[in-house]
């Protein structure tokens, strides 16, 4: 027995001197022990500095200095992994039963540069010789389950490119995750600062051994940010592509924006300050987002549809939704309430059009009613574009005024607010669509019209004040309520009562937030009435001449009594314009007492040379041929004739 003793004692006392010996191994001989091994294994480069600490049990561990970890050949020059320092323990009574189970990784100020082109990824650690790149199948370092009890990175920078494009930098980020078993979910836990606080993700994959294989395993996901959250559950692969359901909750979608990036973008009510989407979600590694049987709560406001998104700056988006009633009567942040309540004018409060540059796309729209500021649209179908803070605003078409509308609005802010549209009009109940428009109530009557406008400015007021534009309008039997053209042709007063015409027509042009008409012609049962003059849609007033003319009086002539509205929209003054009837009679009287004395002259002349005169044409005719006849007589009597 003493030969047993003797050789326990001598591995013992190797075993001793050879962990002696590694304790007193200077550090930089251990690391360059450890980084040739590291080599050996994997073909990367392991870089250690300051001194190595090593433990052997219950822990087999290692904690260094400033560290980094080559890239793989294919992938950039930068390193895979840095940091400040790293502490790495393996169980070490597991290693001996063929088990590698990590207690744990630590890592300070880390920099983790992940990578993937042609199908490849950076962190899949080849054997030398056995590489992709040689053709032959890859083989990992140790096929053996891994198990990881504690990860820790802390003010960690974490990089995610595509093929040579960055697709996520993250930085200041503290991430931590356990799988203690190989059966075990895999759960993780990161945040990092952003603008507003913190967002905070937990993950958890149930089978990781499979997503690590390339396998489409299940997922889920809750991440938390200011202002909201965004809970996922579905599949996942190793290329980061997801397919399942998803909830965006935004309780300040102001805030949330910000945290991503996004901030100084104002979201008007109506189109999500407070919002919640679900929905079927598909993402594709080229940053393409589906959403197929989408809930959208914005507001006040549901939808529902389908989207497509592509992941850039702005977001492109195309969608093709259905609501019920849609109310953005805040849309552009205003007030409707003010809307044309200053007795000056328009609002001067500046318009926040920054939400046109939210995104860029095309988005289909069908809905009951969509109420805007200052109006309500019926039932409509409508098609947005959006391309670089211009939106065009398609109607095919819109119900508005218990009418229709077809055309298209513009709205475009790249280089100041300006808005614009060319639209036809079918069926417009024309006193709904001026009071609404411009507060005028006087006239009633069912319209069809065409008109192209634009106007540039930051406020309604300088909107509306440099209109320009053309158009016309068509109105079958109306009213005009103050007015009462019988009354005005009968006794010369017109104000009071109504007047029912049967058609309107007119022309017009805008200028300046001027418009122009010189041709408005209306007809009644007996009278006829033209106009012509100037409503100021940019300073709300009117001056503007109404000329009713009675057809069957004065013998068929007609009588005509010129009528002048003129004044504020709200309450114009309404009055016969007695200087045209005065110039008119006075016209009349001049005519009558010239064709007398032009008369009386003709007369005078014809008896005073003795022959009829009827014209002034005949006067030297006359005069010529009695200035002959005188002639004739006087040489007679010269000559002694009689």
């Amino acid at each position: 027995m003493k030969w047993l003793f003797r050789i326990l004692f001598i591995l013992v006392a190797a075993f001793g001197l050879v962990i002696g010996a590694l304790l007193l191994m200077p550090g930089d001989k251990l690391a360059a022990i450890l980084a040739e091994q590291v080599k050996a294994q994997t073909g990367r480069d392991l870089e250690l500095s300051g001194d190595v600490k090593l433990s052997f049990w219950p822990v087999l561990g290692m904690e260094t200095g400033p560290v980094t970890f080559g890239n793989a050949p294919w992938a950039g020059p930068e390193p895979m992994l840095s940091a400040q320092s790293l502490a790495v323990g393996v169980d070490a009574s597991a290693l001996l039963s063929g088990d590698i189970r990590i207690k744990r990784v630590l890592a300070d100020n880390p920099v983790l540069r992940l990578e993937r082109a042609d199908g490849r990824g950076n962190w899949e650690l080849h054997q030398p010789g056995n590489s992709s790149e040689t053709g032959s199948s890859a083989q990992t370092v140790d096929s053996r389950p891994i198990t990881l009890e504690r990860l820790e990175l802390t003010n960690a920078r974490l990089i995610y490119l595509e093929n040579g494009a960055v697709s996520m930098d993250f930085a200041d980020v503290d991430l931590s995750a356990r799988w203690p078993d190989v059966t075990a979910p895999m759960e993780m836990q990161a945040s990092m600062s952003v603008p507003g606080g913190t967002v905070a993700v937990d993950l958890n994959i149930p089978d990781l051994p499979a997503f690590s294989s390339g396998v489409v395993t299940p997922l889920e996901l809750s991440l938390t940010a200011p202002g909201g959250d965004i809970q996922y559950a579905g599949r996942v692969n190793l290329a980061g592509e997801l397919d399942g359901k998803t909830t965006i909750t935004a309780k300040d979608t102001h805030k949330m924006l910000a945290a991503f990036g996004q901030g100084g973008v104002a979201v008007p009510e109506g189109l999500g300050q407070v919002a919640n989407v679900s929905g079927q979600m598909t993402y594709t590694r080229d940053g393409r987002i589906s959403l197929r049987n989408m809930i959208a709560v914005l507001d006040q406001n549901r939808l529902e549809g389908e989207a497509d998104i592509q992941i850039s700056d702005p977001p492109r988006i195309t969608a093709r939704l259905n609501a019920g009633d849609l109310d953005l009567s805040k849309f552009g942040g205003s007030d409707t309430s003010d809307v044309g309540s200053e007795v000056e004018g328009w609002s001067k409060a500046p318009i926040d059009a920054s939400f046109l540059a939210l995104a860029n796309g095309t988005i289909r729209l069908q809905a009951n009613s969509i109420a805007v500021p200052g109006m309500r649209f019926g039932k409509s179908d409508l098609t947005l574009g959006l391309d670089r803070s211009r939106a065009v605003l398609k109607m095919h078409p819109a119900s508005l005024f218990s009418g229709q509308l077809n055309g298209q609005v513009v709205a475009n802010n790249r280089n100041g607010l300006s808005v614009g549209g060319n639209l036809k009009a079918d069926n417009i109940d024309i006193k709904e669509a001026l009071e609404t428009l411009g507060d005028i109530k006087r006239l009633s009557g069912t319209g069809s019209g065409n008109i192209e406008f634009l106007g540039v400015g930051q406020s309604e007021n300088q909107i509306m004040r440099s209109l320009s534009g053309k158009g016309n309008i068509e109105v079958g039997k109306g009213v005009i309520s103050g007015l009462d053209l019988d009354n005005l042709m009968g006794r010369g007063k017109g104000s009071g009562g109504t007047t029912v015409f049967n058609s309107l027509t007119a022309s017009f042009t805008i200028q300046n937030g001027d418009l122009n008409n010189k041709d408005l012609l209306m007809k009644l049962d007996n009278f006829r009435a033209d106009g012509t003059g100037r409503i100021g849609l940019g300073a709300r007033d009117i001056d503007y001449l109404f000329t009713p003319v009675a057809l069957r009086a004065n013998s068929g002539q007609g009588i005509s009594v010129p009528v002048r509205i003129k004044g504020p929209w709200s309450n114009p003054s309404i009055k016969p314009d007695l200087t045209k009837v005065i110039e008119a009679a006075a016209e009349g009287k001049v005519k009558e007492l010239e064709d007398d004395a032009k008369k009386q002259v003709l007369e005078k002349v014809g008896k005073e040379l003795d022959t009829t005169v009827t014209d002034t044409d005949q006067i030297e005719d006359a005069l010529k041929d009695k200035l002959e006849e005188e002639a004739k007589k006087s040489l007679l009597k010269l000559f002694g004739g009689d």
